[in-house]
């Protein structure tokens, strides 16, 4: 059985570390099933705010708009 580690690594380090760990093939990236189990709950909370916006297509503003009306004075 292996174990399992989770790992910082600094942004500037990053790259040259997992570098050397998979030249000398210590490291093996495997998925990691529960980062992606999305409750049912979210699924459809999504599916009624896509439905939302197909219906209320003209109320929807674009980012560029959004941040100019936020930083109104």
């Amino acid at each position: 059985m292996s174990t399992t580690y989770h790992i910082r690594i600094k942004k500037e380090a990053e790259a040259s570390v997992i570098a050397e760990l998979r030249k000398n093939e210590a490291i093996e990236f495997v998925p990691d099933e529960e980062a992606f189990d999305i409750p049912e709950w979210q699924k459809e909370l999504v599916r009624k705010r896509i439905e939302k916006y197909k219906n209320n297509a003209g109320q929807l503003i674009n980012e560029d708009e959004f941040y100019r009306m936020l930083n109104e004075d």
